[in-house]
C-alpha cells in the first residue's frame, strides 16, 4: 500500500492574491497527491475567492493533482444551504463534507468525509461507506488505538481512512464569530478582522499562558500536529492517506519532508526537530498518544 498526502483547505482567511499564489507553488512543486479547496469555515469570506477558484482548480489538475471541493462545516441561512445545494448539485467530481446536511445532500454517490464530522467507531464508518463514502477523515483527537480499528474496518469496507498529521487541530465551530467579539466588533459587522490573523488569533489563559487559537467562528488548537514520528506505525495500521492542514508558512518544505518519511528516506523524530523550527507553535501529538492533545511525547 502506498500512502498518499492531501492538502486540506485553506482554513484561514488569506488575501486572494497570497490564495492564489499558495496554490500555484502547491501545484508546480509540492509532493501531494490530493488538494481539497474551499472555504470552509466563514460563508462571508467566500466571494474572495470565487473569482479565483476556476483558475486555482484547473492550474491543479494541470499539475496532476486530484482536486476535491469542500463543504462548509456549518450551515445555518438559506443562502449557505443554497451554495451548499448547488456545490452539491455541480458536476464537480468528489464533494469533502464537513457538514452533516452536506453528508445527506451527498448520499448515494461518491464522496469524502471530512475531519470536521464526528466519526469514532466501526458502526459510523460502515454507515457512511454504505451511504457512498469513499474516504473518511478522522477526528484528530482519536488514541492510536481507535484509529487501528478504524483503518482495519476502513481496509474491511473499502473506504480510505485519513489521518490529519500537520496543522493545528480543528475542535469546534460556532455560530458566534470570537475574532469579531475580539475585537469589539459584531458578527455581521466584523469588517472581517480575522485577515489580521493569517495563522489564527492566540488565545491565552488569565496568566497569561498560550491555550487556544481562534480562526473566525472557528476554534482550533494552540499547538501544531506533528505525526511524522508516528507515520510508519499509521501506515503500519493501515492508514492510507496522510492530511497536511496548511499554515501561514512554506507547506511545500512540509510537504516534502513527510513524503520523505513516508517513502523511508528520512527519520520522522528529526523531520519533527526540522519542522518545529519552521512555525510558531509547539509541536504536539498527545491525541495520538491517549493523553492530552496539547502535549507533545517522545
Amino acid at each position: 500500500m502506498t500512502a498518499s498526502l492531501t492538502l486540506g483547505p485553506v482554513l484561514f482567511n488569506w488575501p486572494v492574491d497570497r490564495w492564489r499564489d499558495f496554490y500555484a507553488r502547491i501545484a508546480d512543486e509540492a509532493p501531494v497527491d490530493t488538494v481539497i479547496v474551499g472555504e470552509i469555515v466563514c460563508f462571508k469570506r467566500a466571494p474572495f475567492f470565487a473569482e479565483a477558484m476556476g483558475e486555482v482548480v484547473e492550474r491543479l489538475t494541470a499539475a496532476g493533482k486530484t482536486v476535491w471541493l469542500a463543504s462548509p462545516i456549518l450551515v445555518g441561512s438559506e443562502r449557505e444551504r443554497s451554495a451548499m445545494r448547488d456545490l452539491v448539485s455541480a458536476d464537480a467530481g468528489i464533494v469533502e463534507a464537513n457538514d452533516m446536511g452536506a453528508l445527506a445532500l451527498l448520499a448515494g454517490r461518491p464522496h469524502a468525509v471530512g475531519p470536521t464530522i464526528n466519526v469514532y467507531n466501526e458502526a459510523t464508518l460502515a454507515w457512511m461507506a454504505e451511504r457512498g463514502a469513499v474516504a473518511v477523515s478522522l477526528p484528530a483527537e482519536l488514541p492510536a488505538a481507535t484509529v487501528a480499528a478504524l483503518a482495519k474496518a476502513g481496509r474491511e469496507l473499502g473506504v480510505a481512512v485519513e489521518v490529519q498529521a500537520w496543522g493545528r487541530a480543528p475542535l469546534a465551530i460556532s455560530a458566534r464569530c470570537y475574532h469579531a467579539r475580539a475585537h469589539g466588533l459584531h458578527k455581521d459587522g466584523c469588517q472581517f478582522v480575522c485577515g489580521n490573523d493569517p495563522d489564527g488569533l492566540p488565545v491565552t489563559t488569565m496568566d497569561g499562558q498560550p491555550f487556544l487559537t481562534v480562526n473566525g467562528t472557528q476554534t482550533m488548537s494552540h499547538g501544531c500536529l506533528c505525526l511524522t514520528a508516528e507515520l510508519p506505525a499509521l501506515v503500519g495500521m493501515g492508514v492510507s492517506r496522510f492530511r497536511l492542514s496548511p499554515q501561514a508558512m512554506d507547506m511545500v518544505r512540509v510537504a516534502e519532508a513527510f513524503r520523505a518519511v513516508l517513502d523511508g528516506r528520512r527519520d520522522g523524530a528529526e523531520v519533527a526537530a526540522e519542522l518545529g523550527g519552521l512555525i510558531d507553535a509547539p509541536l504536539v501529538n498527545g491525541f495520538y498518544h491517549d493523553t492530552a492533545g496539547a502535549l507533545r511525547v517522545a
